[in-house]
């Protein structure tokens, strides 16, 4: 039988506050055990939760950024359940009256532009973490998280393809951090996926009986775990037997999924509105702040970039997969007057430099100045783009001008025909073996030769000159 997979996903993005959701003890991560915590996200009695502004303003800012309806009015609920994690034994979140519904992404899947709908985003407090490796034979809770502001995004069961989930996350992540309301960093816990399947015939209107995958901490984890999975669904329909609604766990470690708990309903964590907490209230007049305060978002930007300085859809992909990199870009590409030069050097030689230095476009040490003089050095023929690149390289090192340091240090391109013959001479001599295999045929050997040359001259010959003048001369 043709099956077909139904996936959708439940995306938690922890908002970039300094404080946590209802009382203000700090967000951190790596501090020591139990240090931010307070009677209040510490469920101890007379603890009474006050609202976060900030993190409203956030998850406004993300409902406006997926093209959500944000409610005017929402409501807190408590979500009822036992875990050690969970000093209160209740997490608040919303349920019935959700921040904001119907919003969407568009993204780049397996058969073009698609859109993933957002069926909901709502606000929550994240739960503690239990520690398995501190204490030997025995778990341990660490609350430093219990209270940490969340928006939890759910979206429709849209998606068929492990590869496209991928993808549909990885452009969700991409709208967060242009709109600076999420750090998303998984390694750290602050976006979490967690991906709900079920499988039917191919053609088939109905639903199958979903499982839910948790602990993923990649989005190539995901497209595996879910790969994993639908084949599991499908060997265990074809054998007549059947699928359980369940939880599973991914072990990234053996590639497989494994049994958790049976999966819950709904009703099962007994929701009911925080009596603690009022409604909270959103006009249109904050929604139209917040949208008037919104950044250019990747796609927006990335068709922009397209049609403003004349990219390929591949470059101005890559120029904006993070909104750093695109100000950098785009402040080169103004200097240097020329917009396919700024993206190749900054794709290319920049990128690796930023690499091996560890840096970020927020911190690279080579400044959009002296990249652009770099590359108009180049251009007009000043310097090759051997000796741009290490000049690139000592002005991260050590500072400086790149006009300055090409005097300097002698590093003015050489077109002299006598002062190239010579160096041209002097290896076809100390190469003569190489010489004679290339004028018996071995073409290849000319890069070898012009190599060399270049290496003679400290970078400083002019490699068109020095390759005609080696065809020249050897025939």
């Amino acid at each position: 039988m043709n099956w077909e997979a139904v996936i959708g996903i439940e995306v938690h993005a922890q908002l970039r506050t300094a404080r946590k959701l209802f009382c203000g003890d700090r967000v951190g991560f790596g501090e020591a055990p139990n240090v931010d915590v307070c009677p209040v996200c510490l469920g101890l009695p007379g603890g009474l939760p006050t609202l976060n502004p900030e993190a409203v303003r956030l998850a406004v800012r993300t409902a406006v950024a997926f093209e959500c309806t944000v409610n005017p009015v929402s409501i807190w609920a408590r979500k009822n359940y036992f875990y050690p994690d969970l000093p209160k034994g209740y997490q608040i979140t919303q349920f019935e009256k959700p921040l904001a519904v119907n919003g969407r992404v568009v993204y780049d899947g397996s058969v073009g532009e698609s859109v993933v709908r957002i069926r909901r985003i709502h606000m929550e407090e994240d739960a503690g973490k239990s520690v398995h490796d501190r204490v030997p034979g025995a778990t341990a809770v660490d609350l430093n998280r219990a209270g940490t502001p969340l928006v939890e995004i759910v979206t429709e069961p849209d998606l068929h393809h492990p590869g496209d989930v991928r993808a549909f996350l990885t452009a969700l992540r991409h709208i967060l951090e242009f709109a600076d309301v999420s750090d998303c960093n998984m390694e750290e816990g602050s976006l979490r996926a967690d991906a709900n399947v079920s499988i039917r015939p191919r053609g088939a209107t109905h639903l199958g009986t979903k499982t839910e995958i948790k602990n993923v901490n990649s989005f190539s984890g995901i497209e595996k775990a879910l790969e994993i999975e639908i084949a599991r669904q499908i060997e265990v329909l074809e054998s007549g037997k059947t699928v359980h609604q369940e939880t599973l766990l991914w072990d990234d470690h053996r590639g497989t999924v494994r049994p958790m708990r049976s999966k819950e309903d709904s009703h099962d964590y007994r929701y009911f509105p925080d009596p603690d907490l009022p409604p909270l209230l959103v006009s249109d007049a904050e929604v139209a702040e917040v949208a008037a305060g919104m950044p250019e978002l990747p796609r927006a930007l990335r068709a922009r970039l397209e049609a403003v300085y004349g990219l390929s859809g591949y470059d101005a992909g890559v120029l904006s997969q993070t909104p750093q990199g695109a100000v950098y870009f785009e402040a080169v590409a103004r200097r240097a007057d020329d917009a396919k030069a700024a993206a190749n050097w900054v794709m290319g030689p920049a990128q690796a430099l930023m690499n091996a230095r560890g840096e970020s476009f927020a911190t690279f040490a080579l400044s959009t100045e002296a990249l652009a003089e770099v590359i108009g050095l180049v251009t007009d023929g000043t310097v090759s783009e051997g000796v741009g690149k290490a000049v690139l390289q000592i002005v991260a090192d050590e500072g400086g001008a790149p006009g300055q340091i090409v005097e300097d240090r002698g590093l003015r391109q050489v077109r002299d025909a006598a002062v190239l013959e010579g160096w041209v001479d002097e290896v076809i001599t100390e190469f003569s073996d190489e010489a004679r295999r290339y004028r018996d045929g071995e073409v290849r050997l000319l890069g070898f030769l012009v190599g060399k040359v270049m290496r003679q001259s400290d970078g400083t010959a002019d490699p068109h000159q020095v390759n005609e003048l080696l065809r020249g001369r050897l025939g």
